[in-house]
């Protein structure tokens, strides 16, 4: 008999490149993300629906990792199924590497703590790719909640929940820009914070003070202060990092123009896609709104912050 297992992608709804610097970050996971259905084998087997280059080298990270970690050598026959669209900074190698991960250490009755298991997905992911990633992403997909945000301090390792208004969803818009972090400016960025550059550290000290002052917001329902955050984070990526591009500028404009209650670029930047809060009533409509203003290449996915990974059934295969 097989069994199946989903880990979820992550929006990031403030705290970005927080965490490659030791500090806060306010994600959510997501509905979508990857499932495996598998079994034990002989050895390490499995086939996507959706193959993408390289995708190959964080499944063997993952495994070499978990071994040094102490996992007993027992194989993994499986088939992969994703829902969770890549390159759109919403984390699928994140969630790759969770649901991988589960699966491995299901077949071979061995287990770590979450946030130990994060440590050890985000060296296989530095292994995989070389990109100098946070935490933040492969602790989102194992320590999701429903209903909330995962409000987490990334050099103490410390978290708590923060309630998500229920009158709000999320609403993602891709821009159609597809990048991949290990081909960006990512590491870039990172070697200009850790060398001190003035308007780089900028943006993370006042990004910490925005994630605190959104966690605040969140549990009050306070709309008008949940905007003015999302807009000084959105202005602070484009001026003081350099992340965003023109389409995520404008779509972060045009979610305000069509209703958004707060609306910013998310995840890594250099393309992707924002992130906005939307009353719940007006989600479907907002989504078609903004596609509609922005022309070809974009596109929306209404979600909620669900669960993190988990496993789900026994297939029966």
């Amino acid at each position: 008999m097989s069994r199946v297992f989903f880990a979820p992608g992550r929006v990031n709804l403030i705290g970005e490149y927080t965490d490659l610097v030791g500090g806060l970050v306010l994600p959510a996971a997501l509905d979508l993300g990857i499932t495996l259905d598998c079994q034990p084998a002989d050895a390490v087997e499995l086939r996507t629906d959706r193959p993408s280059a390289g995708w190959e080298r964080y499944v063997d990270a993952v495994e070499r990792e978990l071994a040094a970690c102490g996992r007993p050598s027992v194989g993994l026959r499986g088939s992969l199924t994703a829902t969770l669209p890549v390159g759109a900074g919403l984390s699928s190698s994140a969630a790759l590497e969770v649901v991988v991960a589960l699966g491995l250490c299901a077949v071979a009755d061995f287990s770590l703590e979450p946030l130990v298991l994060a440590q050890a997905l985000r060296r296989a992911e530095h292994a995989a790719v070389g990109v100098p990633s946070g935490i933040m992403d492969q602790a989102a997909s194992l320590l999701g909640r429903a209903g909330h945000a995962l409000l987490l301090d990334t050099g103490a390792l410390t978290y708590e929940y923060v309630p998500i208004p229920d009158a709000l969803s999320v609403v993602v818009v891709h821009s159609g820009v597809r990048r991949s972090l290990a081909e960006s400016g990512y590491a870039e960025r990172k070697r200009e914070l850790e060398a001190a550059d003035a308007r780089r550290l900028r943006h993370v000290q006042s990004e910490n003070e925005r994630v605190a002052a959104v966690a605040a917001a969140l549990r009050a329902d306070d709309r008008a202060a949940l905007g003015e955050l999302f807009r000084a984070g959105h202005e602070s990526l484009r001026v003081d990092l350099e992340v965003t591009t023109p389409e995520l500028d404008r779509l972060a404009a045009l979610a305000y123009d069509h209703g958004a209650v707060a609306a910013r670029m998310t995840g890594g930047g250099f393309g992707g896609a924002i992130v906005a809060l939307v009353d719940r009533a007006d989600t479907a409509a907002f989504a078609a709104r903004v596609l509609a203003a922005y022309g070809a290449g974009g596109r929306a996915w209404v979600s909620e912050a669900s669960d993190g990974a988990r496993e789900l059934r026994a297939s029966g295969r």
